[in-house]
């Protein structure tokens, strides 16, 4: 029995009358233009009754500048909502607004998950998100003047709007960036704001304060005190930083506080040419690079269309790569989890050890060990050197099956794993919807989404596996999906590695393009990655920059369930539920 699509057309003109300003043509299919004051009535719609349960990507482009706009529709937000239900693509929205106050209302009351998506579009373009509870900076600090991702702000340092740059090359006249703005003068504050005076809120949302107890009868009464756990705190796995408010040793607020590693990676994107970024992306989520690269491509090769299709070697090379990734991202996430909870050395050595070999077969086919920088629009980069299809092969068949197997006998029937694990960091599947959340945090909740499966791409439609979930909601669900979903790797690999076809690599048309310039359009492209769903949306103008890139990176958005699950435990368990979210902060700030 087939699988529920969703329908292609629907009755809007009837259902709500004048929302739909407008249907766009674009190369995936349709976006619905949508008056901002009747964006949530829309979105209500599509979630109540079409089925669109899932806010994937919330971003937003600056149209200055770009052919056939005005300032009275300069900035534009765009949505993608998936169904988790029906197989299918996404229901695109899209709403335009002026160069003066651009404002509109929030989504947070239909898509909760919309909260830190927002907050980004508000702090990189200034656009205010209406009834926003807490709509204040959150990649940047209150100190930051402007908002960077917009097409008029120029940093300190500015060369040039896109590369190459004519400073460097090929004429080489370029002058030290220090000559030009002595230290000290480069940092502009906003108009009003005072670094000496400024105090940085300290709660997402103010508690009512009261007093409390440790919990024994007769006890002192204890005051709620708020307390900084990182940035520079090795269990927060890297500079991320949780506000916590505690009554006792249970945590009453949580505010996450990221923003430390931010590089602006976006609007790099947006200057380099589209083969520039591709080893920019392997320092996203740099566990994981084989599978950043992927999702690159997939969102390149829809925009510039058949002609840069991969081959069909080159398609099977990608699944592998990206099945070994998958493997090599929770071998180390089960190790740090196990370091978090308190085990220092034996699981994070099995699994680094394991690691360590999938990583030799990523240096000799690429030259790198983590910044693989491995595929190419139209196909890879280099083909399989002597031996690497044999070494692969054993390690597939032979090692891997015999060491998950042990390391599942050491960790999932351990009594201390079960007690410190199974009830903690609940997360329920309608939150985890709501709240964005994709990958293991989802699956763990017992939604079996995997866009391997909803929404196939590369050759994943001609592989056998099955889709892991586990409905405990909590933590060991997220750890038992992550050693599963590694079985179910391994089961790929060993189909990929059999079918095998030989043949070129590379698309004929792509070979040697060092520049691609794509048709006029807009496009997003997205894989299940290690840690959810990894997005690209990009926008061209038709030159040989991006016009808009963006990164819809999971382990920032998966961190909007991060308080709602860490809210009511205890301090101890705050560090476990952060590590089963499975974040890296490269992707996280970007």
């Amino acid at each position: 029995m087939s699988e529920p699509t969703l329908d292609a057309a629907l009755p809007y003109s009837d259902l709500l009358p004048g929302a739909v300003l407008a249907v766009e043509k674009n190369i995936e299919g349709e976006s619905l233009v949508v008056a901002p004051d009747q964006l949530t009535a829309v979105a209500e719609q599509l979630r109540d009754h079409e089925g669109y349960d899932l806010l994937s990507n919330l971003t937003a482009v600056d149209y200055l500048g770009f052919t056939g706009r005005s300032a009275a529709d300069r900035f534009e937000i765009v949505y993608h909502l998936y169904s988790t239900t029906k197989r299918g693509g996404p229901r695109v929205l899209k709403v335009r607004l002026p160069e003066e106050n651009p404002a509109l209302p929030t989504l947070m009351s239909v898509y909760p998950g919309a909260d830190l998506q927002e907050r980004e579009a508000y702090d990189l373009y200034g656009i205010r998100f209406l009834g926003h509870p807490s709509l204040r900076r959150i990649l940047l600090w209150e100190g930051f003047n402007g908002h960077p991702m917009r097409k008029d702000w120029q940093e300190a340092y500015f060369e040039a709007e896109s590369k190459p740059f004519k400073s460097r090359h090929p004429v080489g006249h370029h002058i030290w960036a220090e000559d030009r703005n002595p230290w000290g003068s480069n940092v502009n504050y906003p108009d009003g704001f005072d670094p000496e005076t400024w105090s940085q809120p300290v709660t997402l949302r103010p508690l009512e304060r009261h007093s409390g107890s440790n919990g024994v009868s007769g006890a002192l009464k204890t005051e709620r005190i708020v307390v900084n756990m990182g940035p520079q705190h090795p269990s927060t796995h890297g500079v991320f930083r949780m506000i916590v408010e505690l009554d006792g040793e249970t945590v009453t607020a949580l505010e996450p506080e990221m923003g430390y590693l931010h590089r602006n990676h976006e609007k790099i994107g947006e200057r380099n040419t589209y083969l520039m970024n591709m080893p920019y992306t392997d320092r996203l989520d740099y566990i994981s690079s084989m599978s950043n690269n992927l999702a690159y491509t997939i969102a390149v090769e829809k925009l510039m269309g058949e002609a840069y299709q991969p081959t069909e070697r080159a398609e099977y090379l990608r699944v592998i790569m990206a099945e070994l990734t998958r493997i090599v991202n929770h071998l180390f996430s089960v190790g740090t989890f196990f370091n978090d909870l308190g085990a220092f050395f034996t699981p994070l050595l099995y699994a680094v050890r394991e690691r360590e070999l999938i990583l030799d077969l990523f240096e000799s086919v690429s030259g790198s060990r983590m910044m693989c920088n491995y595929m190419r629009f139209g196909g890879v980069v280099a083909d399989l050197p002597a031996g690497w299809l044999e070494t692969c092969t054993k390690l597939v068949h032979e090692r891997l099956p015999a060491k998950l197997d042990e390391l599942e006998r050491y960790l999932i029937g351990n009594e201390i794993v079960q007690q410190r694990c199974i009830g903690v960091g609940y997360l329920s599947a309608a939150d985890a919807l709501a709240l964005s959340c994709t990958g293991p945090q989802l699956r763990g909740s017992g939604v079996p989404y995997d866009i391997r499966r909803a929404e196939p791409y590369s050759i994943y439609d001609r592989f056998d596996f099955d889709v892991v979930s586990f409905n405990g909601c909590d933590v060991y669900s997220r750890f038992l999906v992550r050693m599963e979903e590694m079985r179910q790797s391994v089961r790929i690999l060993q189909q990929a590695l059999k079918q095998l076809p030989e043949g070129p690599i590379q698309a004929a048309k792509a070979l040697g393009a060092y520049t691609v310039r794509p048709p006029v359009g807009d496009v997003y492209g997205r894989i299940e990655s290690p840690k959810g769903e990894l997005g690209f949306y990009l926008v061209s103008n038709g030159a040989g920059n991006p016009w808009r890139y963006r990164v819809r990176a999971p382990s920032y958005i998966n961190l909007n369930a991060l308080a709602p699950m860490v809210v009511g435990n205890k301090v101890a368990d705050a560090v476990i539920i952060l590590g089963a979210i499975d974040i890296v902060l490269g992707e996280v700030d970007r």
